[in-house]
Protein backbone atom coordinates (compact mmCIF):
# COMPACT_ATOMS: atom_id res chain seq x y z
CA UNK A 1 0.00 0.00 0.00
CA UNK A 2 1.41 3.57 -1.02
CA UNK A 3 0.72 7.31 0.27
CA UNK A 4 0.88 10.46 -1.27
CA UNK A 5 2.41 13.42 0.16
CA UNK A 6 3.66 17.28 -1.07
CA UNK A 7 7.22 17.45 -0.31
CA UNK A 8 8.62 21.52 -0.26
CA UNK A 9 12.41 21.04 -1.16
CA UNK A 10 13.07 24.66 -0.55
CA UNK A 11 11.54 27.69 -0.73
CA UNK A 12 9.40 27.85 -4.04
CA UNK A 13 9.91 24.49 -5.00
CA UNK A 14 7.21 21.34 -4.13
CA UNK A 15 6.96 17.85 -5.68
CA UNK A 16 4.16 15.19 -5.20
CA UNK A 17 5.60 11.80 -4.00
CA UNK A 18 4.23 8.26 -3.57
CA UNK A 19 5.96 6.05 -1.04
CA UNK A 20 5.17 3.39 1.52
CA UNK A 21 2.34 4.59 4.14
CA UNK A 22 4.47 5.22 6.99
CA UNK A 23 4.86 2.49 10.02
CA UNK A 24 3.78 4.51 13.73
CA UNK A 25 6.43 3.47 16.19
CA UNK A 26 6.19 2.93 19.69
CA UNK A 27 3.65 5.29 21.37
CA UNK A 28 2.38 6.35 17.33
CA UNK A 29 -0.82 6.54 15.48
CA UNK A 30 -1.41 6.04 12.46
CA UNK A 31 -3.98 8.46 10.72
CA UNK A 32 -5.55 8.60 7.21
CA UNK A 33 -5.77 12.07 6.91
CA UNK A 34 -9.35 13.55 5.99
CA UNK A 35 -8.36 17.35 5.15
CA UNK A 36 -5.92 19.67 6.12
CA UNK A 37 -6.19 23.58 6.05
CA UNK A 38 -3.56 25.47 4.64
CA UNK A 39 -2.56 28.80 6.51
CA UNK A 40 0.00 31.85 6.08
CA UNK A 41 2.38 29.77 8.14
CA UNK A 42 2.19 27.04 5.28
CA UNK A 43 2.33 30.25 2.82
CA UNK A 44 5.40 31.15 4.49
CA UNK A 45 6.54 28.63 4.27
CA UNK A 46 6.56 27.81 1.00
CA UNK A 47 7.79 31.33 0.02
CA UNK A 48 11.03 31.02 2.53
CA UNK A 49 9.76 33.82 4.92
CA UNK A 50 9.60 31.75 7.76
CA UNK A 51 12.26 32.07 10.48
CA UNK A 52 14.95 29.88 9.91
CA UNK A 53 14.36 28.51 13.73
CA UNK A 54 11.01 27.20 12.72
CA UNK A 55 11.24 25.14 9.74
CA UNK A 56 13.57 22.20 8.25
CA UNK A 57 13.50 21.52 4.79
CA UNK A 58 12.42 19.30 3.36
CA UNK A 59 9.31 19.11 4.95
CA UNK A 60 5.70 18.24 4.18
CA UNK A 61 3.85 20.86 5.81
CA UNK A 62 0.13 20.42 7.15
CA UNK A 63 -0.29 21.71 11.01
CA UNK A 64 -3.89 21.95 10.36
CA UNK A 65 -6.05 19.14 10.08
CA UNK A 66 -8.51 16.25 10.74
CA UNK A 67 -8.47 11.98 10.40
CA UNK A 68 -8.79 8.68 11.67
CA UNK A 69 -6.64 6.48 13.26
CA UNK A 70 -6.17 3.44 10.98
CA UNK A 71 -3.03 1.89 13.05
CA UNK A 72 -1.24 1.98 16.69
CA UNK A 73 2.43 1.41 17.47
CA UNK A 74 3.73 -0.61 20.24
CA UNK A 75 2.36 0.30 24.08
CA UNK A 76 -0.95 2.15 22.43
CA UNK A 77 -4.01 1.29 22.91
CA UNK A 78 -5.86 -0.49 19.93
CA UNK A 79 -8.96 0.86 20.68
CA UNK A 80 -8.35 3.95 19.05
CA UNK A 81 -8.14 2.66 15.74
CA UNK A 82 -11.26 3.82 13.85
CA UNK A 83 -11.35 6.62 15.92
CA UNK A 84 -11.72 9.82 14.18
CA UNK A 85 -9.32 12.55 15.57
CA UNK A 86 -7.07 15.77 15.61
CA UNK A 87 -3.79 16.17 17.47
CA UNK A 88 -1.89 18.95 18.64
CA UNK A 89 1.44 19.68 16.77
CA UNK A 90 3.76 20.97 19.20
CA UNK A 91 5.71 17.94 20.16
CA UNK A 92 5.99 18.91 23.50
CA UNK A 93 8.74 17.42 25.45
CA UNK A 94 6.45 16.71 28.81
CA UNK A 95 9.36 17.12 31.12
CA UNK A 96 11.01 20.45 31.22
CA UNK A 97 9.41 23.50 33.56
CA UNK A 98 6.98 25.19 31.16
CA UNK A 99 5.44 21.57 30.08
CA UNK A 100 5.03 20.63 33.73
CA UNK A 101 3.26 24.20 34.58
CA UNK A 102 0.87 23.38 31.80
CA UNK A 103 2.65 25.69 29.06
CA UNK A 104 3.18 23.04 26.67
CA UNK A 105 3.45 25.70 23.62
CA UNK A 106 6.53 27.08 25.47
CA UNK A 107 8.27 23.81 25.53
CA UNK A 108 12.00 24.28 26.53
CA UNK A 109 13.05 20.89 25.05
CA UNK A 110 13.43 22.34 21.70
CA UNK A 111 11.13 23.35 19.00
CA UNK A 112 9.38 20.68 17.44
CA UNK A 113 6.07 20.89 14.98
CA UNK A 114 4.07 18.76 12.99
CA UNK A 115 4.56 20.14 9.53
CA UNK A 116 7.51 22.91 10.24
CA UNK A 117 10.04 20.27 11.75
CA UNK A 118 8.15 16.76 11.55
CA UNK A 119 5.74 15.59 8.54
CA UNK A 120 2.74 17.10 8.20
CA UNK A 121 -0.61 16.21 6.58
CA UNK A 122 -0.51 17.24 3.34
CA UNK A 123 -0.28 13.65 2.72
CA UNK A 124 -2.47 10.48 2.77
CA UNK A 125 -1.02 9.37 5.95
CA UNK A 126 0.74 10.86 8.88
CA UNK A 127 1.99 9.45 12.29
CA UNK A 128 2.31 11.27 15.43
CA UNK A 129 2.55 10.65 19.14
CA UNK A 130 -0.81 9.42 20.76
CA UNK A 131 0.10 11.53 23.69
CA UNK A 132 -1.24 14.42 21.14
CA UNK A 133 -4.33 13.18 20.18
CA UNK A 134 -7.82 14.65 20.92
CA UNK A 135 -10.43 12.32 19.91
CA UNK A 136 -13.69 13.36 18.35
CA UNK A 137 -17.15 12.20 18.50
CA UNK A 138 -17.90 9.15 16.22
CA UNK A 139 -19.98 11.40 13.64
CA UNK A 140 -17.47 14.33 13.88
CA UNK A 141 -17.50 16.50 10.57
CA UNK A 142 -13.85 15.88 9.55
CA UNK A 143 -14.05 18.58 6.85
CA UNK A 144 -14.69 21.24 9.57
CA UNK A 145 -12.32 19.67 12.31
CA UNK A 146 -9.62 20.26 10.22
CA UNK A 147 -10.09 23.74 11.49
CA UNK A 148 -9.62 22.99 15.34
CA UNK A 149 -5.89 23.35 14.84
CA UNK A 150 -6.44 27.42 14.52
CA UNK A 151 -9.58 27.03 17.07
CA UNK A 152 -7.19 26.17 20.09
CA UNK A 153 -5.26 29.42 18.92
CA UNK A 154 -8.18 31.22 20.02
CA UNK A 155 -9.43 28.92 22.43
CA UNK A 156 -6.08 29.88 24.04
CA UNK A 157 -6.65 33.86 23.27
CA UNK A 158 -10.11 33.50 24.92
CA UNK A 159 -9.08 31.65 28.01
CA UNK A 160 -5.70 34.18 28.64
CA UNK A 161 -8.40 37.21 27.67
CA UNK A 162 -10.91 36.08 30.72
CA UNK A 163 -13.90 37.07 29.57
CA UNK A 164 -16.77 37.76 31.77
CA UNK A 165 -21.02 38.03 31.19
CA UNK A 166 -21.82 41.58 30.05
CA UNK A 167 -18.87 42.62 29.15
CA UNK A 168 -17.91 44.68 25.58
CA UNK A 169 -15.54 42.57 23.29
CA UNK A 170 -13.81 43.56 20.30
CA UNK A 171 -11.86 41.41 17.58
CA UNK A 172 -9.56 42.81 15.74
CA UNK A 173 -9.37 40.88 12.08
CA UNK A 174 -12.11 39.03 10.39
CA UNK A 175 -10.28 35.98 9.09
CA UNK A 176 -10.09 32.66 9.93
CA UNK A 177 -8.85 33.65 13.88
CA UNK A 178 -11.33 36.39 14.13
CA UNK A 179 -14.04 34.23 13.10
CA UNK A 180 -13.44 31.61 15.52
CA UNK A 181 -12.96 34.07 18.05
CA UNK A 182 -16.53 35.83 17.40
CA UNK A 183 -17.65 32.06 17.82
CA UNK A 184 -16.05 31.40 21.35
CA UNK A 185 -16.56 34.81 22.55
CA UNK A 186 -20.14 34.67 21.82
CA UNK A 187 -20.69 31.97 24.41
CA UNK A 188 -19.87 34.22 26.94
CA UNK A 189 -22.89 36.57 26.77
CA UNK A 190 -21.19 40.02 25.83
CA UNK A 191 -23.15 42.63 25.86
CA UNK A 192 -21.31 44.05 22.90
CA UNK A 193 -19.11 42.54 20.15
CA UNK A 194 -17.77 44.26 17.81
CA UNK A 195 -15.33 43.43 14.67
CA UNK A 196 -13.04 45.34 13.34
CA UNK A 197 -12.18 45.03 9.40
CA UNK A 198 -11.16 46.76 6.68
CA UNK A 199 -13.04 44.53 4.71
CA UNK A 200 -16.99 45.25 4.96
CA UNK A 201 -18.14 42.09 4.04
CA UNK A 202 -16.17 40.25 6.52
CA UNK A 203 -17.42 42.32 9.14
CA UNK A 204 -20.82 41.62 8.07
CA UNK A 205 -20.01 37.67 7.82
CA UNK A 206 -19.18 38.16 11.78
CA UNK A 207 -22.73 39.61 12.36
CA UNK A 208 -23.93 35.90 11.44
CA UNK A 209 -21.43 34.12 13.96
CA UNK A 210 -22.33 36.70 16.86
CA UNK A 211 -20.89 39.92 17.06
CA UNK A 212 -23.20 42.60 17.27
CA UNK A 213 -21.29 45.45 15.14
CA UNK A 214 -19.12 45.53 12.41
CA UNK A 215 -16.75 48.56 12.71
CA UNK A 216 -14.07 49.93 9.41
CA UNK A 217 -11.00 50.67 11.19
CA UNK A 218 -11.63 54.86 10.53
CA UNK A 219 -14.97 53.89 12.29
CA UNK A 220 -12.85 51.88 15.44
CA UNK A 221 -11.03 55.38 16.35
CA UNK A 222 -14.36 56.62 17.26
CA UNK A 223 -14.07 53.74 19.84
CA UNK A 224 -11.35 54.06 21.31
CA UNK A 225 -10.90 53.60 25.18
CA UNK A 226 -14.27 51.70 24.99
CA UNK A 227 -13.84 48.03 25.17
CA UNK A 228 -13.00 45.71 28.08
CA UNK A 229 -11.69 42.99 26.10
CA UNK A 230 -9.78 43.11 22.92
CA UNK A 231 -8.69 40.06 20.81
CA UNK A 232 -6.25 40.91 18.16
CA UNK A 233 -5.96 38.53 15.25
CA UNK A 234 -4.99 39.73 12.49
CA UNK A 235 -1.41 40.06 12.68
CA UNK A 236 -1.02 43.43 10.45
CA UNK A 237 1.69 46.00 11.29
CA UNK A 238 -0.43 48.46 12.97
CA UNK A 239 -3.18 45.97 14.77
CA UNK A 240 -1.03 45.72 18.02
CA UNK A 241 -1.22 49.58 18.26
CA UNK A 242 -4.41 50.03 17.19
CA UNK A 243 -5.46 47.47 19.76
CA UNK A 244 -4.30 48.77 22.58
CA UNK A 245 -6.15 51.85 21.93
CA UNK A 246 -9.45 50.29 21.81
CA UNK A 247 -9.14 48.83 25.22
CA UNK A 248 -10.16 51.09 28.01
CA UNK A 249 -8.20 51.97 30.89
CA UNK A 250 -7.71 48.90 32.81
CA UNK A 251 -8.64 47.16 30.18
CA UNK A 252 -7.18 43.59 28.79
CA UNK A 253 -6.07 43.17 25.32
CA UNK A 254 -4.61 39.62 23.61
CA UNK A 255 -2.54 39.43 20.83
CA UNK A 256 -2.78 36.52 18.46
CA UNK A 257 -2.07 37.29 15.09
CA UNK A 258 1.70 36.34 14.16
CA UNK A 259 3.51 40.11 13.32
CA UNK A 260 6.02 40.74 10.80
CA UNK A 261 9.36 42.78 11.61
CA UNK A 262 8.46 46.15 11.17
CA UNK A 263 5.28 46.21 12.96
CA UNK A 264 4.22 49.67 14.57
CA UNK A 265 5.34 49.30 18.30
CA UNK A 266 2.73 49.59 21.20
CA UNK A 267 3.10 53.30 22.75
CA UNK A 268 4.55 52.60 26.40
CA UNK A 269 3.16 56.24 27.77
CA UNK A 270 -0.35 54.64 26.59
CA UNK A 271 0.43 51.70 28.49
CA UNK A 272 1.74 52.95 31.62
CA UNK A 273 -1.59 56.10 31.52
CA UNK A 274 -3.76 53.10 30.60
CA UNK A 275 -3.13 50.28 32.93
CA UNK A 276 -3.49 47.90 30.09
CA UNK A 277 -2.65 44.28 30.63
CA UNK A 278 -1.15 43.17 27.32
CA UNK A 279 -0.79 39.42 26.77
CA UNK A 280 0.44 37.78 23.74
CA UNK A 281 -0.31 33.92 22.57
CA UNK A 282 1.85 31.84 21.21
CA UNK A 283 0.36 28.35 19.43
CA UNK A 284 -1.82 26.95 21.74
CA UNK A 285 -1.23 24.71 25.25
CA UNK A 286 -2.60 21.04 25.67
CA UNK A 287 -5.35 22.47 28.05
CA UNK A 288 -6.81 25.32 24.87
CA UNK A 289 -7.04 22.59 22.59
CA UNK A 290 -9.34 20.49 24.87
CA UNK A 291 -11.28 23.85 25.14
CA UNK A 292 -12.01 23.87 21.49
CA UNK A 293 -12.10 20.21 20.87
CA UNK A 294 -15.13 20.95 24.03
CA UNK A 295 -16.58 23.66 22.38
CA UNK A 296 -16.85 21.55 19.23
CA UNK A 297 -18.49 18.85 20.27
CA UNK A 298 -21.07 21.34 22.01
CA UNK A 299 -21.99 22.82 18.43
CA UNK A 300 -20.81 26.29 20.73
CA UNK A 301 -17.79 26.29 17.63
CA UNK A 302 -18.76 25.60 13.78
CA UNK A 303 -16.02 26.48 11.11
CA UNK A 304 -17.59 24.94 8.60
CA UNK A 305 -19.02 27.90 6.98
CA UNK A 306 -15.21 29.32 7.00
CA UNK A 307 -13.99 26.51 4.27
CA UNK A 308 -14.56 28.22 0.92
CA UNK A 309 -11.62 26.22 -1.29
CA UNK A 310 -11.40 22.28 -1.14
CA UNK A 311 -8.70 21.08 -3.65
CA UNK A 312 -6.61 17.50 -4.14
CA UNK A 313 -3.18 16.83 -3.30
CA UNK A 314 -2.27 17.64 -7.22
CA UNK A 315 -3.20 20.98 -7.25
CA UNK A 316 -1.18 22.44 -4.13
CA UNK A 317 0.57 24.74 -5.78
CA UNK A 318 -2.79 26.65 -6.75
CA UNK A 319 -4.41 26.61 -3.60
CA UNK A 320 -1.30 27.92 -1.63
CA UNK A 321 -1.54 31.00 -4.05
CA UNK A 322 -4.96 31.98 -2.82
CA UNK A 323 -3.39 31.89 0.68
CA UNK A 324 -2.69 35.60 1.55
CA UNK A 325 -3.67 37.04 -2.01
CA UNK A 326 -6.04 38.87 -0.31
CA UNK A 327 -9.34 38.10 -2.22
CA UNK A 328 -12.27 38.66 0.18
CA UNK A 329 -13.74 35.76 -1.55
CA UNK A 330 -11.37 33.29 -0.18
CA UNK A 331 -11.74 31.90 3.63
CA UNK A 332 -10.01 28.85 4.52
CA UNK A 333 -8.51 26.64 1.76
CA UNK A 334 -8.36 22.78 2.26
CA UNK A 335 -6.50 20.54 0.68
CA UNK A 336 -8.13 16.71 0.72
CA UNK A 337 -5.49 13.82 -0.03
Amino acid sequence: MSSRAIVVDRPGEHRLVTGDVPVPGPGEVLVQVAAAGICMSDREVYDGHRDAAYVRYPVTPGHEWSGTVTAVGAGVDPALVGRRTVAEGFRACGLCERCRCGETSLCTGGYAETGFTEPGAFAGHLAVPARLLHPLADDADLRAAALLEPAAVIAAAVRTGRPRPGERVAVVGAGTLGMLAVQLLSASSPAELAVVDPRGARGERAREFGATDALSPDEARAAHGRFDLVVETAGAATTAASSCLLARRGGRVVLTGMFAPGAVGIDPVHLSLSQLEVRSVFGASSSAWSDAVRAFGLGLLDPAPLITHEFPLERFGEAVALVGGGDPKVGKVLLVP
